[in-house]
């Protein structure tokens, strides 16, 4: 087995976040679950992105497009030779989610900050309240990039052609027995259950309860090649709005290196809402 992982350099250590908190080619964002987590103190310099407010289109269910893109990394000072730091709460939930969009546009230096808030504050080290303000930058992003992003018909293919599909929800929601998840009446559906076929690897499974950090190369790729998620074909990974399958997805893409990994952020709010969809109820696979 190699424990190393394929692409470490997409990953900092919260030592390296401390010794980069001034440097001008970094920019640090900080993305919650908790709406109001970065006013109460976040590492100093880091700017916020929320995932509803900042990142969602207010109309249509979908992500800001291109221009909104390129207006919001403009007014974080961001360009596009800025390294972009992310960490959050949740051991990173929203981090990888925010990291995920900024892949889709194209932004080519991006990393994650291992362990998260939780990490950083276990350490003691500093957290701040003042906002702080960098001048405007240009920016142009890319396309985006559907071959990191899943919809609905590219599921359905994977269910016909049996290919993997990694429901990384709870157990409980992932058998069915849990329909609604307390405090996200956002997040209902009129199905319970899981996309058919798809194995059951819940997304906490990947990091270390105890500070947030990544498990090992070797412990990941236990975890999913018993479930037969195989490198050689392409794999799509949900939950339920894509923020808890985009962790998955990065520990797919970047810390195994699986060539073929897309996140569905339809998930099963579209998923287990849509006439017709293949589902299944019980301990499944």
């Amino acid at each position: 087995m190699n424990s190393v992982y394929a692409h470490p350099e997409y990953l900092v250590e919260t030592e390296w976040v401390a010794a980069h908190l001034n440097d001008p080619a970094v920019r640090l964002v900080e993305s919650n679950e908790d709406a109001l987590l970065y006013e109460t103190g976040h590492i100093p310099g880091a700017v916020k992105v929320d995932w509803f407010t900042t990142l969602q289109d207010r109309v249509r269910r979908d992500f800001i497009n291109q221009s909104e893109f390129e207006a919001l990394c403009s007014g974080l000072g961001i360009a596009n030779d800025t390294t972009v730091v992310f960490y959050g709460d949740k051991n990173n939930w929203f981090a990888c989610y925010a990291f995920w969009l900024f892949a889709y546009y194209g932004h080519r230096h991006l990393r994650i900050m291992n362990g998260g808030r939780l990490k950083w504050t276990q350490e003691n080290r500093p957290l701040s309240k003042d906002v702080p303000a960098y001048p405007a930058a240009r920016y142009h992003a890319s396309p985006p990039d559907r071959a990191i992003r899943a919809y609905r018909d590219d599921v359905l293919r994977q269910v016909e052609h049996h290919l993997p599909l990694v429901d990384v929800r709870s157990p409980q929601e992932y058998t069915g027995e849990l329909l609604h998840m307390p405090n996200y009446p956002q997040e209902g559906a009129m199905r319970g259950g899981h996309v058919a076929g798809a194995v059951s690897i819940p997304w906490a499974t990947a990091v270390n309860p105890e500070n947030g950090v990544f498990k090992t190369a070797d412990e990941l790729r236990r975890l999913f090649e018993s479930k037969g998620v195989l490198p050689d074909q392409e794999v799509i990974a949900y939950c339920r709005i894509g923020e808890r399958s985009s962790l998955t997805w990065f520990v797919l893409k970047y810390l195994l290196g699986y060539p073929r990994v897309k996140n569905y952020d339809g998930s099963w709010t579209e998923w287990g809402n849509l006439v017709g969809a293949p589902i299944e109820k019980g301990p499944g696979q």
